[in-house]
């Protein structure tokens, strides 16, 4: 069957990789935010615990954005398709609100506040249209393999936004009022390779010309989004409930690290604004390197398994960082270029294991959906993992505010292990069970 597939969908790699331009936007935005606005805020705000609080408005909006606009886009029907309308109106808006963050974080804590607001208003908006738009043209077969283009092109960009434009805020920039800051360029320039992308994006990708769109099947398929999440969670295969509950848990661990990743380099490790993002750099370059592997990995052996193997080493990757940070806090916070080395290696390993769990755990639920409701269940992936982003960092600010740095890496391994006990109870999203029945164990 697979070798069917792939001798049937001519161009998959050149319009996979279209697709990816949506994720390259977000891939571009998140790290930069991440590593970033917690430093802005800590301009003004010397509680971890409130930052991390603070940090929590992007799930805010994600949690109550996503779900209901990645339906509404299941139930649009334009002739440029039913995801493109929402794509090509909320990134633009998305871009420009992105690059006036550091104008914000200049003058005052309320611009900065409502900056942001703004930011994740229409990038939540616009992130289940954009993510749900690759199920709708690729094949089940070939979601893991698909994801994983798309993956990489998040990985690219994590690297262009860590690694490449985070260099730029080290250069001073005039400021309305004629004064010169630094730690601003990198987000206007950002925002405008999202514009880019998002016209390539628009003229490349022919929504209303893919293979799964047809405008009267939509409304045939179509069901009513309460009766799709009761068939998710009334089903006698709880497969997709065990999948989400998992997601919940290692989105715990990974967003209960990742607003604190930029200060913990500043702070303990020493590292200077423009480097300050070199952390997520080192998982994007894995990202980069290895999401296509992971998703061709995971259709020879299976996504459970690899989602499985994967979540095991993340833990062993975690308690190695904890030891790593206990030693710098034993040591007097005296770091040199050899734990530095280390730390980098160990977040590079990181990625290495994270990207294999990302690409290929969204395919499995979209292999447990039909194309009427493939919204609905893009939209329960971001509710359990924007769930746990609300909960986390105002959890992990409270353990670093208590017990140091080190100890978020300590939770993170136990959520991760919760994660790799409770995928053992999945039984469908596997690229065979396309045509697998529904309720099918």
């Amino acid at each position: 069957m697979a070798h069917k597939e792939r001798t049937t969908y001519p161009g998959f790699y050149k319009i996979t990789f279209f697709i990816g331009l949506g994720f390259f936007t977000m891939g571009l935005m998140d790290p930069l935010y991440d590593t970033y606005v917690p430093i802005f805020l800590n301009r003004f705000i010397d509680s971890k615990a409130v930052i991390g609080l603070i940090m929590t408005l992007d799930n805010l909006f994600a949690i109550m954005l996503i779900p209901i606009v990645a339906a509404l886009s299941d139930r649009t029907k334009t002739p440029i398709g039913r995801r493109m309308p929402y794509i090509i109106t909320l990134l633009p808006l998305t871009a420009i609100a992105f690059g006036l963050i550091p104008y914000a974080a200049f003058y005052s804590l309320p611009l900065l506040i409502i900056a942001v607001f703004g930011l994740n208003l229409f990038k939540q908006a616009v992130r289940g249209p954009v993510v749900a738009l690759m199920p709708d043209i690729t094949p089940g077969e070939l979601r893991s393999e698909a994801n994983g283009v798309i993956n990489t092109m998040g990985g690219i960009a994590s690297i262009v936004g860590t690694i490449g434009l985070a260099q730029l805020m080290g250069i001073k920039v005039p400021m309305p009022g004629g004064t010169m800051a630094d730690e601003v360029l990198a987000f206007p320039v950002a925002g405008l390779f999202v514009i880019l992308a998002t016209v390539l994006l628009f003229f490349f990708v022919k929504e209303s010309q893919s293979r799964a769109f047809d405008a009267e099947e939509v409304s045939k398929k179509r069901e009513p989004i309460i009766g799709s999440l009761k068939k998710v969670f009334s089903s006698s295969d709880k497969s997709a409930f065990f999948v989400l509950v998992s997601i919940f848990f290692w989105f715990l661990a990974y967003q209960g690290i990742l607003p604190y990743i930029g200060l913990y380099a500043r702070e303990v490790l020493g590292f200077s604004a423009g480097l300050a993002a070199l952390p997520a750099g080192a998982v994007g370059i894995a990202y980069a390197l290895l999401a296509i592997p992971s998703g061709v990995v995971a259709h020879k052996i299976g996504r459970k398994r690899s989602i499985r193997i994967a979540l095991g080493m993340l833990v062993v990757v975690l308690v190695t960082l904890f030891i790593h940070g206990s030693f710098i806090r034993l040591s007097n916070g005296a770091t040199s270029m050899v734990t530095i080395v280390l730390f980098m290696g160990l977040l590079f390993l990181f990625g290495v294991f994270w990207v294999t769990v990302v690409t290929n755990s969204f395919p499995m639920l979209w292999q447990m959906a039909s194309y009427g409701d493939m919204g609905i269940y893009t939209g329960l992936y971001y509710l359990a993992s924007q769930l746990s982003s609300i909960v986390a960092p105002p959890i992990t600010g409270g353990i670093i505010d208590l017990f140091g740095y080190q100890a978020i890496f300590l939770f993170a391994a136990i959520c991760m292990g919760v994660a790799f006990f409770l995928m053992s109870f999945v039984r469908r999203g596997e690229p065979k069970d396309d045509t697998a029945p529904q309720e099918a164990l």
